[in-house]
């Protein structure tokens, strides 16, 4: 009989890997040092995961619920206008990544970026990540909408595509500048006229 998965290796697997994967890149971490990294043999990998790619999705998974746990919150206050909540929520975002100093950027535009032309399986789930954010967006500018905050002549999903377009474009930016002014830039410039 096959002994229980301990959720505390497992635990530590995703958050070592997840470290690794966000400062080194996928296809430069390999399962070895993931291991190494969480403090356990090589072969226990694979009483977890099924495979690299499964732990990838599992990795984006816990990015996007510990993300969206902590920032994704200010779509949903009720003490700020729609249109604030937007503007919020990307504050927020861009404070996240100023403390982690710009250099692993967002895991899933890097996961985007680096693994979707060889994964099927990171690429659905990086689409439905996608979907979710954008729905999430959308919601609040429909708010905004109602409110009489923003024009009614807007369509709310694409609005939330485009500032999600953006907002990636800003974080790969201040990645590479290890520098906050592709973020004010996004929220002084892009954002504003989006919100118009």
């Amino acid at each position: 009989m096959p002994r229980p998965a301990n959720l505390e290796t497992r635990a530590r697997l995703l958050e070592k890997g997840a470290e690794l994967v966000g400062y080194r890149g996928y296809n430069a971490t390999g399962v070895q040092e993931i291991t190494a990294a969480a403090g356990v043999p090589k072969g226990s990998f694979y009483h977890y995961f099924a495979s690299k790619e499964a732990f990838a999705v599992e990795i984006l998974d816990q990015y996007c619920t510990q993300t969206f746990e902590q920032y994704g919150t200010a779509l949903s206050n009720r003490n700020l206008t729609p249109l604030a909540r937007v503007r919020q929520f990307f504050t927020d975002l861009s404070v996240f990544h100023e403390g982690k100093g710009y250099a692993p950027g967002c895991l899933i535009g890097n996961m985007a970026l680096e693994v979707t032309a060889s994964s099927a399986l990171v690429r659905a789930r990086l689409n439905a990540i996608y979907r979710e954010w954008t729905g999430n967006l959308a919601e609040t500018l429909t708010l905004a909408q109602a409110d009489g905050d923003l024009s009614k002549d807007k369509d709310s999903k694409a609005l939330a595509r485009a500032m999600i377009d953006a907002f990636e474009g800003a974080v790969m930016r201040a990645k590479v500048m290890r520098d906050p002014e592709p973020f004010r830039t996004f929220e002084d410039v892009v954002l504003r006229q989006m919100l118009c």
